[in-house]
């Protein structure tokens, strides 16, 4: 667009103007604008000019991602936001656009977040990717089980203890975040007036899991922000500590994926799903993106790709992706036996939706062997995540 740029933040300035714009957008308290700019860092703020006036601007949360066991680096967008008086003109796509072609020219594989409005984000190549899952169940219908595994109160401030148990469960997911210290203290910090409590659960020297909660003061409800159970005893041992709230809340809620492991532990389908979503994903680098990913053991596979992507030109043309013992590569050429834009490989990459499925939408054109070689390669566990950012 003509006198619009993307530019970096430069002086504290900016960074208020950027805060005035984004805290009419999205309601923010004054008080949280400052924290939330110092946990992004200033560096990973971008704002958008209209005319030499700052219009916009957005957030980049530099973390990973994992998919197939293996974590790539991820640019998470956030807060993107357009002050009133500039909407509709195209600033907004323009903020996007070049903020993809500067993280192309990084080497970030993959960027994500999660659309206000679908519209815009497809227009410049991001797709939906995954889910964001809360489920409720009435503390009333949980039943006790056994109490022998011990769960030690920690301040949940030291994350720290968090991490090495998040990351096993996560490598065995599609989509879980890789995170980094800002998700990890949106995390464990007070919510409002809430507090956050915290728990490990099994031996200290080798737990078997965690669990992070509020029990809120108002509506009468245990809000649980993350847990991990690794063993099946860390799973009965959290659902008997929900039990035990359940003279003292009506109900408990938490995050888990579509297809939750959990409600196999429930006497009867008394859950119901409370919250539902789905993140969208941009592949920044197709070659990147598919060579760094994690591919399901044992599979030996070619899959012939032909990528339309109308923003970075780098992306368009053919490539093959080869899988053999565990490795994978990327080269140019091939025979395009798969056709598809940039917006369609997207839930293939993920795993969201089988080939068959995207094909039968009208998303990508395949040969009968490149449809079933694209099933070997990108299956796996539903994509999904419990954090929102």
């Amino acid at each position: 667009m003509h006198n619009t740029e993307v530019s970096t933040v430069s002086v504290q300035e900016d960074i208020r103007q950027l805060g005035e714009i984004l805290r009419q957008c999205f309601n923010m308290p004054a008080s949280y604008w400052p924290v939330y700019a110092e946990r992004l860092g200033a560096e990973n703020l971008r704002v958008v000019r209209r005319a030499g006036q700052i219009a916009g601007g957005l957030g980049i949360y530099r973390m990973g991602q994992w998919f197939g066991g293996k974590s790539l680096p991820m640019a998470g967008l956030a807060a993107v936001g357009v002050a009133p008086e500039h909407r509709g003109t195209g600033v907004a796509a323009t903020l996007l656009a070049q903020t993809l072609e500067e993280l192309h020219s990084e080497g970030v594989p993959v960027s994500g977040l999660y659309a206000s409005t679908q519209n815009l984000y497809r227009k410049v190549g991001y797709e939906q990717a995954g889910h964001l899952c809360r489920f409720s169940v009435p503390a009333s219908s949980l039943i006790p089980g056994e109490h022998g595994l011990s769960m030690e109160p920690v301040n949940p401030a030291r994350h720290e203890v968090f991490h090495l148990l998040y990351t096993e469960r996560a490598r065995a997911t599609n989509g879980n975040l890789d995170r980094n210290r800002a998700v990890w203290e949106r995390l464990v910090l007070p919510k409002d007036t809430d507090d956050v409590r915290a728990y490990l659960l099994g031996p200290t020297d080798q737990p078997e899991g965690y669990l992070i909660y509020s029990q809120q003061t108002t509506g009468s409800i245990l809000r649980v922000w993350d847990l991990t159970a690794l063993t099946p005893a860390a799973m009965h041992r959290i659902w008997t500590f929900f039990a035990d709230h359940r003279s003292l809340v009506d109900e408990v809620v938490w995050p888990g994926p579509v297809c939750e492991p959990f409600l196999t532990i429930l006497p009867e389908q008394t859950y119901r799903i409370v919250h539902l979503e789905r993140w969208m994903l941009r592949i920044v680098d197709v070659p990147g993106a598919l060579s760094r990913r994690g591919y399901p053991v044992g599979v030996e596979a070619e899959l012939h790709l032909e990528v339309r992507d109308d923003l970075l030109a780098a992306n368009r043309g053919r490539f093959v992706l080869k899988v053999s013992e565990g490795q994978s590569k990327v080269i140019a050429g091939g025979r395009g036996e798969m056709q598809l834009s940039v917006r369609g490989l997207v839930p293939l990459y993920t795993g969201l939706q089988t080939p068959y499925q995207l094909q039968s939408t009208g998303h990508l054109d395949a040969t009968p062997a490149a449809l079933a070689s694209a099933a070997r390669l990108f299956s796996g566990p539903e994509p999904w995540m419990s954090d929102h950012f």
